[in-house]
């Protein structure tokens, strides 16, 4: 019999769960200990961030939110990796990766609020990223489209999107990682596969022994990192970035990491998955890992955790403040950015509302 194909997917780890090196070729920029403490407090502030927006949401100061806790290295990896030419299409929980491109907080919760001026991100490079995406995998073909445009234009430009692991079963996920293949197109996207797509579980949502390997049969080069170790994700997204920008096509990343939290503030994920799933995971978390290998390296200490702890407080709070005091737009926005030209029936229920709101209704 003749083979048509082989495959393999490679796995990459450089800490496990205690932070221990599990291999000494550590890639450039983990040798750089300031850039990866800077690294670990985004990490960091990322995860105080994300309690302070689950805290807003309960006290009724926010809607539903996604949560991103224990996603914070894979994120963060993510985010580091690009260069501010890059292009990145998220999903709706890659607050890491964002505030790296400089995503303001009260941004997200201008989002998370109802505020749809929260996607008007006011920093570079994020201003030239798309929005949060809640439509399930369409912003990999926001992605696609992206890289098409930067090989066409012959732009040396990545365009990069994110995926949870049931996202990565939609068409749209399929669909923009074939055209990334057959067009050679820069374009890289990464499955975050934290085990539960709301409260379907990994082992049910594809018979694949890896979700990386969905991208095989794409044409594109596919590997599996722990999500939890952020010099895996980095180094990955790294060179997936250089092989894009050099012509030599796109790639697929899984980063296997878990959602510690629940899916969103308006899920009970207690329904659903059992106690000791979720300790086990803790003991895995990637926080943990990099604080321990860079206490190893004797360049983070308790002290210097609790002051930059004291500092992303009070920065969250400048952030929550000018969320709060932001003055709401007037009821008629509604109505002025869906069409250039306002159809007739719309005008008429515009016309209503802001005749109620002169009588102070």
């Amino acid at each position: 019999m003749s083979i048509a194909a082989k495959f393999e997917i490679e796995y990459l780890q450089y800490l496990d769960a205690e932070g221990k090196q599990v291999r000494d070729d550590l890639p450039a920029f983990a040798n750089d200990l300031p850039h990866m403490v800077e690294l670990y407090k985004l990490m960091l502030s990322t995860r105080v961030f994300d309690a302070k927006s689950v805290a807003l949401q309960r006290t009724g100061k926010l809607g539903t939110y996604a949560s991103c806790l224990g996603h914070e290295a894979a994120h963060v990896g993510i985010g580091s990796a690009m260069k501010p030419e890059d292009v990145l299409a998220p999903s709706y929980r890659e607050y890491g990766a964002q505030l790296y491109r400089g995503v303001q907080p009260r941004e997200v919760y201008m989002y998370w609020g109802g505020d749809e001026r929260g996607n008007d991100y006011q920093k570079e490079p994020a201003r030239h990223d798309f929005a949060w995406s809640v439509p399930i995998a369409t912003q990999c073909l926001h992605a696609a489209g992206s890289a098409l445009a930067f090989k066409i234009r012959n732009e040396p430009r990545v365009a990069v999107c994110t995926i949870g692991d049931g996202g990565s079963s939609k068409g749209d996920f399929y669909g923009a990682i074939n055209i990334a293949g057959a067009q050679n197109l820069p374009m890289v996207a990464v499955i975050v596969n934290n085990q539960w797509a709301i409260s379907v579980p990994r082992k049910i949502q594809s018979g694949a022994p890896t979700l990386a390997q969905k991208g095989i049969a794409a044409g594109l080069f596919s590997i599996q990192v722990d999500g939890n170790d952020i010099i895996a994700v980095r180094k990955a997204m790294e060179d997936a970035l250089e092989r894009a920008r050099t012509g030599k096509g796109g790639s697929v990343i899984e980063a296997v990491t878990y959602r510690l939290a629940d899916h969103t503030t308006a899920d009970d994920a207690r329904r659903y998955r059992g106690e000791q799933e979720v300790k086990d995971a803790w003991a895995r978390e990637p926080m943990k890992r990099l604080r321990n290998w860079l206490v190893a390296k004797g360049v983070w200490d308790d002290a210097k955790e609790e002051a930059w702890k004291a500092e992303c407080d009070e920065w969250m709070d400048n952030e929550v403040n000018a969320y709060l005091e932001t003055k709401t737009q007037p009821v008629s926005a509604m109505f002025d950015y869906t069409f250039a030209e306002v159809p007739a029936d719309l005008a008429k229920q515009r016309d209503y509302v802001l005749s109620l709101e002169t009588k102070g209704h």
